[in-house]
């Protein structure tokens, strides 16, 4: 390969030129011709303001009405005592119809927490002399 000395050969010029002055006027050429009134700024947050309030207004809603709740609550509940108590002067309802408005699992539940023992149970009913009317009732 040929050797390339940059010294010997002669320069290839780059076939731009810059105007005499071109520097020294360049900064004021610029603020000439720049606007004068600044453009309006629109912020992206202020677009989306109207829905992050509400959004903020919806999660706070959500998690006050549980408080709200528990604070105002009107109803009361009923114990067991006033509950057997109502059935008891009720001459109208039977125990048929007590039975019939049971669940299945209400009755599960109410073998399972019954607190007679099978052996106390056979004894009473030995000891009861109108053994037949119970069966059959």
């Amino acid at each position: 390969m040929k050797e390339f000395k940059l010294d010997n050969e002669p320069n290839i010029s780059t076939g731009f030129s810059v105007p005499e002055n071109y520097f020294e006027n360049f900064s004021a050429k610029l603020l000439q011709e720049l606007p004068k009134e600044e453009p309006k700024v629109i912020s992206l947050f202020q677009k989306r303001k109207k829905l992050l309030f509400a959004a903020a207004a919806v999660l706070i809603i959500a998690l006050s009405l549980p408080i709200y709740n528990s604070f105002f609550k009107t109803t009361q509940e009923l114990d067991n005592a006033s509950i057997e108590n109502y059935l008891t002067y009720q001459p109208n309802i039977t125990q048929y119809d007590l039975i019939s408005e049971m669940e299945a699992n209400d009755l599960v539940s109410l073998n399972e927490t019954s607190s007679a023992d099978k052996a106390v149970i056979e004894e009473h009913l030995i000891k009861e002399g109108n053994l037949e009317q119970l069966i059959l009732e």
